[in-house]
C-alpha cells in the first residue's frame, strides 16, 4: 500500500556537512534530481538511502514512491490513516504525510527524488544499515497500525500482551519498535569487526561511545551526526 521505500528522510541546516559525515563512513552519494527546490543529498550503503534536507521538516520521516499517489488517496483514509499533509493536484509535485500512533512523521512522494549510485558500492565503514528504531507507547499498538501498510511484525515472545520489543519487516525497510520513554530513534547498523570500526571512527575525528544494546545484547557504538541523528553500530553474530 505504501509503495516502495525510498529514503531516510533527515533534515539537516548544513546538507554539505551531513553528507561530508556519511560519506566518510563509507556511504556513497546518490545522483538526485532537481524536483526539490531546496538543497538536498542522498547517501546509501545498498540497503538503505538517508536523504539529506535544508528543508525544515519533522525529521527524521520514513518516505516511500508510490506512482499515481492521488488516485490512491482513498485507499489510506480508509486504512484509517489521517494525513498530516496534503500536497496533490496537477501542477505540484503530489506528496502526502501522516504520523503513527507515536508521532513517527512517514511521507509518500509520487515519484523518485534521486537515481541508484551507478558505480561498484564499497562495504561502509560502519557496516550495513540493520533496521531504524524508536520507542512507542504500545509495542502492539504499534504493530497494528503498521501491519495493515505492508509490514510483517516479529516478536520473540509470541504474546503480544508482554510488550517485548517488536521487529516489523517489510522489502524496504525493517523498523524496531520497543516500549520506552520518547527519545529520538536510532539508525542501526551491523559491524563485522566492531573494534576496527571504532578504531577507523576515532581516527576520522569521530568520538565513538561503546555501550550494550538493551535490546540484542551485543556491544555497540554510539555516533551522533552533525544533523543530530544517532547511529548505533552493533557487532554481528557472524
Amino acid at each position: 500500500m505504501l509503495g516502495r521505500f525510498l529514503e531516510i528522510s533527515v533534515h539537516a541546516p548544513v546538507v554539505r556537512d551531513a553528507v561530508a559525515f556519511y560519506g566518510s563512513l563509507g556511504l556513497t552519494q546518490a545522483v538526485t534530481n532537481d524536483i526539490w527546490p531546496h538543497h538536498y543529498g542522498v547517501l546509501t550503503d545498498g540497503r538503505v538511502a538517508l536523504g539529506i534536507h535544508a528543508y525544515d521538516f519533522p525529521s527524521p520521516s520514513l518516505t516511500w514512491v508510490r506512482p499515481g499517489l492521488a488516485a490512491h488517496l482513498s485507499e489510506y483514509i480508509d486504512a484509517g490513516i489521517e494525513f498530516e499533509f496534503q500536497k496533490t493536484g496537477e501542477e505540484v509535485f503530489n506528496e502526502v504525510g501522516f504520523r503513527d500512533p507515536d508521532g513517527q512523521m512517514a511521507t509518500i512522494l509520487e515519484a523518485r527524488t534521486y537515481s541508484p549510485p551507478s558505480i561498484p558500492l564499497t562495504p561502509p565503514l560502519i557496516g550495513y544499515f540493520r533496521e531504524y528504531r524508536y520507542p512507542v507507547r504500545s509495542t502492539a499498538a504499534s504493530a497494528a497500525f503498521w501491519e495493515p501498510l505492508g509490514f510483517v511484525a516479529m516478536r520473540e515472545d509470541e504474546d503480544p500482551e508482554t510488550e517485548s520489543p517488536v521487529v516489523l519487516t517489510s522489502d524496504g525497510i525493517d523498523l524496531s519498535v520497543y516500549r520506552a520513554a520518547p527519545q529520538p530513534p536510532q539508525f542501526v547498523f551491523d559491524s563485522t569487526d566492531l573494534q576496527a570500526a571504532e578504531g577507523l571512527l576515532e581516527q576520522r575525528g569521530f568520538r565513538p561511545r561503546r555501550t550494550r544494546d538493551a535490546i540484542t545484547g551485543r556491544d555497540g557504538l554510539e555516533v551522533t551526526a552533525p544533523e543530530g541523528s544517532r547511529l548505533l553500530v552493533l557487532e554481528e553474530n557472524l
